[in-house]
């Protein structure tokens, strides 16, 4: 049976005058035709791009404040896509009127967040880099005119723009690179002590473009690392310097290999304790006391609360829409890898588009928003920086089995090395209590900041937020599990409240938590805690029927990543019950459980990693072996057996990475070798 071709999408051609191109051939497409004219008259795209060409500043400054604002409805950007807004807009960025050029280049930034990867691919394709690059050199030029508040304000839209592109375009990057716009970031970057909106959206922009980015690496000077490392040591106050200060941390942090050999450990203690700092403050005091004070300035008069609760109510629901749908696009994603700039889920940060009597929602933002950065930050400083270990996290394979060098394929034995931390950011996280901190940061958000938020519709947007710092948390905690000592944990105690903490945030209501991305974190967490509790034999607090029922709640979650967890959590759990006296009952639980997943879970990398958990429970000991007649796992195994092969040999290639189908058949072969042992053991 011959290969089908695969089908693939292709938007609908348009001619010059944007009806549907190619001939009309029969009463159907007469109809469609009628349709679509009938669509062009009502579409938004065509009377705004008509009104760009006008000879009025003013028109062309509204038409490009509109557009703006419509594109921020994503069903709307196709149609203006298919009628060449990009194009058109170009242009406008170098408009003989500062006003034009400031709208103009919202409505691209605009395109370039609510359209996405794609869109941000098709806005480089069409030559956006060349009309940008040349705004955001003149910008640079102008911050020494008399119009320097104005330009900056373009500067702002430019740098915003610019950020978007290049974590969304490797072509992006590349023109960042070789037009030299790294001076013209740190220039921007450099306002921060009159303009700290546009610097924050610079160190955004930097923070972005430095990771994984040798190339811009070699034209690292001392002056721009200089640049960094004031920023780091300013005390200017106030939640936007704060998010600037992180964000500065978090471009050194991927520049660490451009500094000098003497200067690296005492720049990555300064980048730490700026994220410790952050850490510190408490959004849960933070937030109520902000919003008092909001609420003080409102009846002094000092502000137009309606007013600003409706600009900031609107952006907020294009905020959370977006968010919503990012979430559900990254749903099988693993968490505690290292974050790709061209994969994670980009936080919308719209506090600069908020009034300016917002003042205190602005600074609410900006303190949930450099805390959260603060920990995905860590999350990179606790990754190995070896690049298959984005592969291997997917793979899912049982880290926690003790198999030995036949138990791998040739070549991939490095991945079963434990992460390594240097020395000096070893030191620099075990010095400013990084650990301790974050822990913290895993704590539901604040009751009373979350009932502030609840009332005002202005400040709603806040709570998802909130749980994100949560959520980062975990993700953070998980990796330092991994890279860190007993010791430079705390020790024994310390891990065992741990667990107990990690316990109360699952089991203290009802019901276990079912927002996915909460699961992921928390069964990530999890997993490390209680690797480590295990390799070390110290008892832990949480009963098997807590973790059956977490578990049995992680295998009906969407996410991929979830379900991998909740069976690793069992494996781990399974060994260690094995080498207890009257545990068999509960061995036969768990061994029930992993083959109905085995058996029954649509992902193979599920499958496979619910087998790996079953060959660790079942490997040795009295009770395992009690418990596997029980319920007679051999003719189970045997039964699974060619199910799993020929999965792997009918979906493997294509749908898997060759590291996944690496773990897989690796399984495949511990299989086989593990039902030859049943088999001895059930003759005796």
């Amino acid at each position: 049976m011959g290969k089908s071709k695969s089908n693939r999408f292709r938007r609908p051609q348009f001619n010059s005058a944007g009806l549907p191109a190619g001939p009309v051939r029969d009463q159907e497409e007469d109809q469609t035709l009628e349709e679509d004219q009938d669509q062009e008259e009502d579409c938004p795209a065509v009377e705004l791009l008509e009104k760009l060409q006008s000879p009025s500043a003013d028109v062309r400054e509204f038409a490009c404040a509109s557009i703006s604002r419509v594109v921020q409805q994503s069903q709307t950007i196709p149609g203006f896509l298919q009628r060449d807004v990009v194009k058109r807009l170009g242009p406008m960025l170098l408009d003989s009127s500062l006003a034009v050029r400031e709208t103009a280049t919202g409505a691209l930034r605009n395109l370039s967040a609510c359209g996405g990867h794609e869109v941000c691919e098709d806005m480089v394709k069409k030559d956006i880099m060349t009309p940008l690059t040349s705004l955001l050199r003149e910008c640079c030029a102008g911050f020494l005119t008399d119009q320097k508040n104005t330009v900056e304000d373009v500067a702002n839209e430019a740098v915003n723009l610019l950020w978007n592109l290049c974590e969304s375009s490797s072509q992006a990057l590349s023109v960042f690179n070789k037009a030299g716009l790294l001076d013209v970031v740190l220039q921007c970057l450099e306002t921060h002590t009159h303009n700290v909106e546009l610097a924050i959206a610079a160190a955004h922009c930097l923070h972005a473009v430095t990771e994984d980015n040798p190339e811009l690496l070699c034209s690292i000077n001392a002056a721009a690392l200089a640049t960094l490392e004031n920023l780091l040591q300013s005390s200017s106050p106030g939640m936007a310097h704060s998010h600037l200060r992180t964000l500065a941390a978090g471009a050194m942090w991927n520049l660490k290999s451009s500094l000098p050999a003497a200067r690296q450990a005492h720049v990555l203690s300064a980048a730490v304790a700026t994220l410790s700092q952050c850490l510190a403050l408490d959004a849960g005091v933070l937030i109520p006391k902000l919003r008092e004070e909001e609420e003080a300035e409102y009846a002094s008069g000092a502000a137009s609360a309606d007013a600003g609760s409706q600009a900031v109510e609107g952006a907020a629901d294009t905020v959370e829409m977006e968010e919503e749908e990012a979430a559900e696009d990254e749903g099988e994603k693993g968490a505690g890898r290292k974050t790709d700039k061209n994969q994670a889920v980009k936080d919308n940060d719209f506090t600069d588009l908020l009034p300016r009597d917002m003042g205190k929602l602005r600074d609410a933002l900006a303190l949930l928003a450099a805390q959260q950065t603060s920990l995905e930050i860590i999350v990179n400083m606790c990754c190995s920086d070896d690049p298959s270990d984005d592969e291997w996290e997917e793979a899912s394979s049982s880290d926690e089995s003790e198999a030995g060098p036949d138990a791998l394929c040739d070549g991939l034995s490095g991945l079963m090395s434990p992460l390594c931390l240097s020395a000096e950011v070893h030191a620099a996280l075990v010095n400013h209590n990084i650990p301790e901190k974050v822990l913290k940061k895993t704590q539901f958000p604040c009751r009373e900041a979350m009932e502030v938020c609840q009332q005002n519709p202005s400040w709603k947007c806040l709570i998802k937020k909130m749980q994100r710092v949560q959520y980062r948390a975990l993700t953070c905690l998980h990796n330092i599990l991994s890279v860190m000592d007993v010791e430079s944990l705390g020790g024994a105690e310390a891990l065992q409240g741990t667990a107990q903490h990690l316990s109360s945030l699952v089991f203290s209501g009802p019901e276990i938590p079912k927002e996915e991305e909460f699961l992921e974190a928390i069964t990530s967490a999890m997993r490390s805690l209680l690797q480590t509790i295990a390799s070390k034999n110290i008892p832990q607090c949480m009963s098997p029927q807590q973790l059956m029922s977490l578990s049995e709640a992680a295998t009906r979650c969407n996410v991929v990543s979830v379900r991998v967890n909740a069976l690793a959590i069992l494996g781990i759990t399974g060994s260690t019950l094995a080498k207890e006296k009257g545990t068999a009952d509960t061995l036969q639980m768990i061994g029930n459980a992993l083959l109905e997943v085995a058996s029954k879970d649509p992902d193979l990398v599920v499958n496979g990693e619910a087998l790996d958990a079953l060959l660790d429970v079942f490997a040795d000991g009295d009770e395992a072996e009690k418990a596997a007649r029980n319920i007679q796992l051999l003719p189970a195994l045997k039964t699974l057996q060619p199910v799993f092969k020929s999965k792997i040999r009918k979906e493997g290639w294509g749908k898997y990475s060759p590291e996944q189908l690496c773990v897989l058949d690796n399984i495949k072969v511990n299989l086989r070798r593990f039902i030859g042992y049943l088999e001895t053991v059930m003759k005796k």
